[in-house]
């Protein structure tokens, strides 16, 4: 039989009526399928072992933190198993050193490059149900290593590759994936198919579906995924590559952040290197500067340079700008009352007018656009945090996303 691979997330292992139901989903794809299952910790788990180890130090031990957070896994895929069991089913728990999922990387931020296959197609070719801890696994010197939060569905992305799985689906709490946030919007559509590349630039712009290092690894392996909720029986929604998708919409979604803020330094001197000068030390100390516009001067000698970055980074950029003697400038402004609004879609490629369009619509809600970047299948615009629900209901609209 074909292998399939189920991930299942916190909320849906959350408790144990859930687990039960999560049991019940396996075995019924157990009649056609050989079953691989990835397993997260149990919802608010992962959060309250972080928690511990705050109280232990403000500067836990990265080594220790990842044994600490990875037993959340092995918990639930426990319980998981015990389920199966008591209903019949060959099933056990697997621990990453186990299988072994090896790893590379720094701790708290490894990535899988070699999963061991042996052990596990043994044991499902005597009719087992391997349910393997997600997020983690070891490094070359056998240390537990996790992958970064949301890091189970890497690890089913993986899984699949190396197993050949015919199918990868991802079970959460929401149905599949929406044409913007349905709690913003009662008319957001669900989507029924996406590219990896439209579902990446909306996961990197604030849809919470999957992370977005996730859906990389599925596009890089072409690995397809279909995301479903375990509370319904509903379809959901498949991720894969784009010619295999035939799709009359110009734009597929919208997204927003709620985390972001404006930095804009006045007055910087429009000389070569000035701009490198400002960026380098918030490279240095990992602060993701996102969206970049330029003003020079009508003297052309000044210029006013506005960036974005995490409204959580902020406090770090005011000290490393202010302590930066590189630069110079007149004023420094913050502005945290900001969000980002994209609109994603493959099909703006071949259509004109989209950026009007969308300009159009905001003006028409009297909603000021501060900074604009673009991207070959993105636009997206910088406006006052107090609009975002306004421009979303325009923008759905406009591009007739509620049909």
């Amino acid at each position: 039989m074909k292998i399939i691979v189920l991930k299942f997330g916190g909320t849906s292992v959350g408790t144990t009526d859930r687990i039960k139901k999560v049991a019940k989903i396996i075995a019924k794809y157990k009649k056609n399928y050989n079953v691989i299952v990835l397993s997260s910790a149990m919802s608010g788990v992962t959060n309250n072992l972080i928690n511990l180890s705050k109280k232990i130090s403000k500067n836990f031990s990265d080594s220790e933190y990842d044994v600490l957070v990875s037993s959340g896994e092995q918990m639930s895929c426990a319980l998981i198993s015990g389920e199966l069991i008591n209903q019949g089913f060959n099933s056990r728990s697997w621990v990453s050193w186990q299988i072994p999922i090896n790893t590379e990387g720094k701790y708290k931020f490894s990535r899988i490059n070699k999963i061991n296959k042996s052990k596990i197609l043994s044991y499902i070719k005597k009719g087992g149900i391997p349910i393997i801890t997600g997020f983690q696994g070891i490094n070359n010197k056998n240390r537990i290593t996790t992958i970064g939060r949301g890091g189970t569905d890497a690890s089913a992305i993986m899984f699949a590759k190396f197993f050949n799985a015919e199918k990868c689906i991802i079970y959460t709490d929401v149905d599949g994936v929406y044409s913007t946030d349905p709690n913003k919007l009662k008319s957001a559509k669900k989507i029924k198919i996406i590219s990896y590349e439209e579902m990446l630039e909306m996961a990197s712009l604030g849809a919470k579906v999957m992370q977005p290092h996730s859906i990389q690894d599925a596009r890089l392996n072409r690995v397809d995924i279909e995301v479903r909720s375990s509370f319904t029986d509903n379809e959901g929604t498949l991720i894969t590559k784009r010619k295999n998708i035939i799709n009359s919409k110009i734009i597929t979604g919208i997204s927003n952040t709620t985390n972001d803020a404006k930095v804009t330094l006045l007055g910087v001197k429009d000389k070569p290197g000035i701009a490198a000068s400002i960026f380098k030390p918030l490279s240095e100390n990992s602060i993701n500067v996102d969206m970049v516009v330029q003003n020079i001067s009508a003297n052309g000698k000044e210029t006013d340079l506005t960036f974005t970055i995490k409204s959580d980074d902020l406090s770090k950029t005011k000290k490393i700008i202010l302590q930066n003697k590189k630069i110079n400038f007149r004023d420094l402004i913050f502005d945290k009352n900001v969000s980002k609004v994209s609109i994603i879609g493959v099909g703006m490629v071949t259509t004109p007018g989209v950026t009007y369009r969308m300009f159009q619509s905001l003006a028409k809600q009297k909603i000021n656009i501060q900074v604009i970047s673009t991207s070959e299948i993105k636009i997206s615009v910088l406006i006052d945090k107090k609009n975002v629900r306004k421009a979303i209901s325009s923008l759905h609209k406009e591009f007739k996303l509620n049909k």
